[in-house]
């Protein structure tokens, strides 16, 4: 019963979020609304990457000498000058990395 459940829930889930990709055509939408549509991205991705940066395990926030805030500010400056998603993002990575392994160990 469980897995039957859980195979429906995701056929719904697919079906209602296929459905909206299928049927909606660009050439239904106005330039107005394609104009919104193209902040989506830029408003959603701050509101993931903010709480795992901000908040700890605990649900409390960190503090100041934390190196995923570091790393945070490392990725914002690489990627204002980059303009490039792939590179401000492996930065952070590796900059996260190399200072959890090596400097604050």
């Amino acid at each position: 019963m469980t897995w039957l459940s859980i195979i429906i829930a995701g056929l719904l889930t697919y079906f209602t979020r296929m459905a909206m990709i299928a049927l909606v055509s660009r050439e239904m939408l106005s330039e107005r609304f394609k104009e919104v549509l193209a902040y989506v991205p830029s408003a959603v991705f701050p509101a993931i990457i903010f709480p795992a940066i901000f908040i700890n395990d605990y649900g409390a926030f960190v503090e100041i000498h934390d190196p995923k805030i570091f790393a945070a500010v490392i990725a914002i400056i690489v990627g204002y000058f980059s303009k490039n998603i792939i590179s401000t993002i492996l930065s952070g990575l590796f900059s996260y990395w190399l200072l959890i392994f090596f400097i604050f160990n």
